[in-house]
Order: structure tokens, then sequence, then C-alpha cells
């Protein structure tokens, strides 16, 4: 029974991150990557894959060894480092949720014709109504696994009707005409950047699956978090290399509904509308849960009201929406700065890994740090060079 209980955790782990990763952000950023690389950007999902993979083994692992967040971790490197990555954190998972919250709002529009304030205003209903259940945990694990295969299903079929080039992606996947360290930077900030890698980690930590024997599992469940986002990104960058290669253009409001409509007519475009809610309210729940993960430990008070706080970041998100709103550029533009976020915490997770004091007797195998370096560096370098050269291109 137990065995059973915990592949049901591990598998609303992976989800849970999954869909935190596969919000409107990851819609749009795919497909407008793909109408500017064409079947190059095959090339830049399989690095980002590859640093993926890297980025979540370490970090998950760690958290699993040392029984603690990702914060309190920190705290134990350095004093107030904890506070200082909740910091990015929780703002980096409040502009993001601002954009998801918007998606939903776009994704109802489109699926019953209501204003996407109504449309985002129904939804941060929804995804408060989860939060205030008693068995919430369990109830998020569900909502995501539902959410997730519905998004991938939809997608698949589209991306059969849109007829893509299979060939040429494969080709050019490894042998790329361009190499674009934004859209590298991006794909990695938009999946595993920021809040989004410590989702699952997090909530296998608050599940009770820790410690050197669980370490099988905890691989297996992240590499598979990791799978699925990819196997979503895929099918989109295959359905979108199918309407550019017809010569077709994307609507630049609202590129991933182009690729849906020019697809499958009407239908297409209310399937569309489904994925968008689906990938957007999934989204909400992932980064409300886990933004707020990093700051409840700070003080008993945080942690016994911990579920208001979640409330009150889906409500901010859903107001400053609706009085503001998001401009696609913005999308892309926070998936840059999440990227930024990813190598300072796992070059923190992974001086952690070799103290002591944080993870006992454990021993990181030396291929993990090596890979985890590596990865801090790329994205240093990348994201940094993303700042000065590519992002301002977004706003000319």
């Amino acid at each position: 029974m137990k065995k059973k209980s915990n592949f049901s955790l591990l598998l609303g782990a992976a989800f849970l991150m999954a869909t935190s990763a596969i919000g409107p952000g990851f819609l749009t950023q795919t497909t407008v990557f793909t109408e500017k690389l064409a079947a190059s950007f095959g090339f830049v999902i399989l690095i980002s894959i590859l640093i993926d993979i890297g980025a979540q083994l370490n970090i998950w692992r760690i958290i699993a060894i040392s029984e603690k967040r990702a914060q309190d971790i920190a705290n134990d490197v350095l004093p107030g480092l904890g506070y200082f990555l909740a910091i990015l954190i929780v703002a980096g998972g409040l502009a993001f949720n601002i954009g998801n919250i918007a998606g939903a709002g776009l994704g109802t529009n489109v699926l019953f014709g209501i204003s996407p304030e109504m449309g985002a205003l129904f939804s941060g209903i929804v995804a408060v109504g989860i939060f205030l259940v008693k068995e919430a945990g369990r109830l998020m694990d569900k909502f995501a696994q539902i959410l997730g295969l519905l998004m991938i299903i939809l997608t698949v079929y589209v991306m059969f009707t849109a007829n893509p080039p299979v060939g040429e992606a494969v080709t050019k996947t490894f042998a790329p005409d361009t190499i674009d360290f934004l859209a590298i930077i991006t794909l990695v900030g938009g999946t595993v950047g920021g809040y989004i890698t410590f989702a699952g980690g997090h909530r296998l930590l608050e599940a009770g699956i820790t410690g050197k024997k669980a370490l099988p599992e905890i691989t297996k469940s992240s590499v598979s978090a990791i799978g699925i986002a990819s196997i979503m990104r895929i099918f989109l960058f295959l359905a979108a290399l199918g309407i550019v290669a017809q010569g077709f253009t994307l609507d630049p409001k609202n590129p991933p509904a182009s690729v849906f409509q020019l697809a499958a007519g009407d239908i297409g475009y209310k399937m569309f509308g489904i994925v968008m809610w689906s990938a957007a309210v999934s989204s909400v729940v992932g980064a409300a849960y886990t933004s707020v993960s990093f700051i409840r430990t700070f003080s008993p008070l945080l942690e016994k009201y911990h579920k208001w706080l979640i409330v009150g970041f889906i409500t901010i998100s859903t107001l400053v929406f609706v009085i503001v709103g998001k401009p696609v550029a913005i999308l892309i533009l926070v998936g840059s700065l999440n990227g930024l976020i990813l190598p300072i915490a796992l070059g923190v997770m992974l001086i952690a890994a070799h103290k002591a004091k944080i993870v006992g007797d454990y021993k990181h195998p030396i291929w993990m740090t090596v890979f985890g370096v590596l990865i801090v560096v790329a994205m240093s370098y990348m994201g940094v060079y993303s700042l000065i050269q590519g992002i301002p291109q977004l706003f000319s």
C-alpha cells in the first residue's frame, strides 16, 4: 500500500513541476522561437532538456538528502542567503503568476466568449478553491495530472493535423543552421528557472519522501517531470513548425492560438482555449504553492497560515492582471530572468551538497557536481549575454 502511495506522490510531484513549467509563457515562447528559428529550434530544445535534467537531478537530490527546503539549505550555506533566494523566487513567481492568470483569462475568453478579466477572476477562484479543501496536497497532485495529460493529448492531435516536416526537424536538432542563446536561456528559465524546479522537490519533502533510500525514486520522478514538460514542448514545436513550413504567419498578439487555429480550424481554436486554460491554471497552482513554500519556514506564524498566504498570492496575481494586463514580450522576458535565478539557486545547492553539516555522511556523485557546475557557468554566461544582446530586441 505504501509503495502505491509513494508512486502516486512521486507522479504527483513530477506533474506539479511539469505543469508549473507548462504555462502561457511556455506556449508563447515555444511558438515564437519556432517561427523565428524554424527546424533549428529543435537544437535549442535538445540543449535545454540536457540542462534541465542536470539542474533538476542536483536540486531534488540535495533537498531530499538534507530534508530541508531550499531557502533553509541556503541559510545553512551562508546566513541570510536563504532570505535573498526567497525574495528572488517569490518576486519571479509573482511576475510569472500574473502572466499565468492572464493566460487563464484568455483561455476562458476563447472557450466561452467572456472577457479575459472575468475569466481570470473565475480561474483565480478555482485555484484558490484547491487550497481551501482539507486534502489540498492530494487534490493539487490530481489536478496537475489530469490537466497535464489533457494538454498533451490535444497538442498531439494538432501536431498531426499540422503535418510537420519531422525529418528536417530531426536533422536540424543535431545540425542547426543557427544557435540562439536567448532561446536557450528562455526555455531553461521557463522550464526549471525560478520557482519551477523546486515545485516537485518541495512537494516530495512535504510528503515525507526523503533520505538515501528514496533517492532512486526521487531520481525517476525528477527526470519524469522534465520528460513530461519536454514531450509537451516537442509536440508544440512540431505543430508550430508544420504551420510555419506551410508559409503561414502567426498572429503576434497570440502566436500559439494561431498554430491551433491554422492547423485544425475552429475546433483547433477551441482546443487552444482548453490547452491555454489548463496550462495557465495549473501553473497558477504550482507557482503559488512553491513561492509560498519559500517563505513559510521563516516563522511559526507563516507556517501556521501558509494556506492563506497561498490564497493571498493568487488573489494579488489576479487583481494585478485585471488592473494592468500583460504583453507577450513580458512573458518571454520573465522567462529569461527566471533563467538567471537558476545558476544562483543551483550554485547554492551544489555548495550545500559538499557540506557535512547539511547532508551528513552523504557523498554527492562527482559527475553530478561537474554537470551542475557546467550548467551554472553556461547559464550565467548565456543569461548575461541574453540580457545585454537579446532582450532589447523584444521591445524594438
